[in-house]
């Protein structure tokens, strides 16, 4: 990311342009690299509007296949594709995002060396870096990410959780999936025995000798835990256009609504902010804030209606609104796994019960992709270029 780039779909799909060109061989050749803040030209830096749909996964595969053909974008296409796996792995094992939060929850959060870690007070050169970087603005490069994770977990001895909590309210392009799986990836628990393991000649190599850490962890044991579970079948998605008039909800989880729910009958638009997230760092909140606020934008724009910002994502404030504006119901782009999600369902029994619709759309890259994600994410991506041909996509 740059500083001061707006959190609007105009940014991101200028961002998009621009990096095209080094989608290909440029990019499998230096994306590992992580030459500092604001220097990081070799990656896309479009993981924060990619996270809320300010950019969808389906346009930023299309500019890299346009630009450069299967091969060439061949490595930037999997990378995005493995956020696609993780959001469908979760989606199908629901149940380690609860484990997670309820773990998180029972975890001290402000013990000294938490407090240390978070501030970039351990004295491990890079780490204290990438904790000031993260604060400072809301992003870190992909492999710092990585180092970040395995010295918390090996060389601190901090619970993985807490990290990842750390992240989810600091990162601009913070993802449940992404976030939480990647986690459980460097501590073991994801892929069961299989650690990563920070080293001082990784990182000194990878960042051009920026950083040479002393004291990190030589041995990376796997977190304690239960194995993932089995995944689940996914719920249907909604196919049909229902009649009557509908109250669109605009929430962070899909910001380009105008290009997922066309030929309903609207009656009126509201929008809702992701659930707090407990001290969510000034450039993560300050862009969830500017995103949602362009998606209003363009939601008023598209259908005609002036946005109502709910105060939260209720069903009181979800019935009020659909009452008022004359609905049968309410229509939103389907929220994977998270907070977003989970409001939803705790609003789902109330809305219905008012006679009202409560009806999820599914994208269709979404829909293609997420039931690959039964097992490992090379046979995901093994069976992806068939599934996308169906979307004119040939990868």
């Amino acid at each position: 990311m740059t500083a001061g780039e707006a959190p609007t779909r105009a940014a991101g799909l200028a961002r998009l342009e621009a990096f095209a060109p080094r989608m290909g061989r440029a990019y499998a050749a230096n994306r590992n690299t992580d030459v500092g803040p604001g220097a990081n030209v070799h990656v896309s830096g479009l993981s924060p509007w990619i996270r809320r749909r300010l950019v969808t996964e389906e346009e930023a595969v299309r500019a890299a296949l346009e630009a450069h053909g299967p091969r060439g974008a061949d490595k930037f296409v999997q990378e995005v594709l493995w956020r696609t796996y993780w959001k469908g792995w979760l989606e199908m094992r629901p149940s380690v995002w609860a484990d997670f939060e309820a773990a998180r929850d029972r975890l001290d959060a402000g013990g000294p060396a938490v407090r240390a870690a978070a501030e970039g007070r351990t004295g491990i050169a890079g780490f204290d870096d990438w904790a000031r970087e993260l604060a400072a603005t809301g992003w870190l490069h992909n492999h710092a990410r990585m180092w970040f994770a395995s010295i918390w977990i090996f060389t601190l001895g901090l619970p993985w959780e807490l990290g990842a909590d750390l992240f989810l309210r600091r990162l601009t392009d913070a993802d449940p999936a992404s976030n939480t799986l990647s986690w459980r990836w460097v501590a073991g628990l994801q892929t069961p025995g299989k650690t990563y393991l920070a080293t001082a000649e990784n990182i000194a190599r990878f960042t051009e000798g920026r950083f040479r850490p002393k004291g990190l962890a030589t041995e990376a044991r796997p977190v304690a835990g239960p194995p993932p579970p089995a995944a689940r079948p996914l719920p249907p998605a909604r196919r049909e256009t229902p009649d009557g008039p509908h109250l669109v909800l605009v929430t962070d989880e899909d910001l380009t609504p105008e290009q997922l729910i066309g030929p309903w009958e609207i009656a009126g638009i509201v929008s809702a902010p992701e659930p707090a997230i407990a001290g969510r760092g000034v450039p993560a909140g300050a862009f969830a804030a500017g995103a949602l606020a362009d998606a209003e934008r363009r939601a008023r724009a598209r259908y005609g209606h002036p946005v109502m910002r709910l105060d939260g994502l209720t069903a009181d404030a979800l019935v009020t609104a659909a009452q008022a504006a004359g609905a049968v119901g309410v229509v939103t782009a389907c929220a994977p796994v998270g907070p977003t999600a989970a409001a939803l369902a705790r609003a789902r029994p109330k809305v219905e019960a008012a006679g009202l619709r409560l009806t999820e759309v599914r994208r269709p890259w979404d829909e293609a992709l997420w039931p690959l994600a039964t097992k490992g994410f090379f046979p995901f991506r093994e069976r992806a270029p068939e599934v996308l041909r169906t979307l004119g996509l040939a990868i």
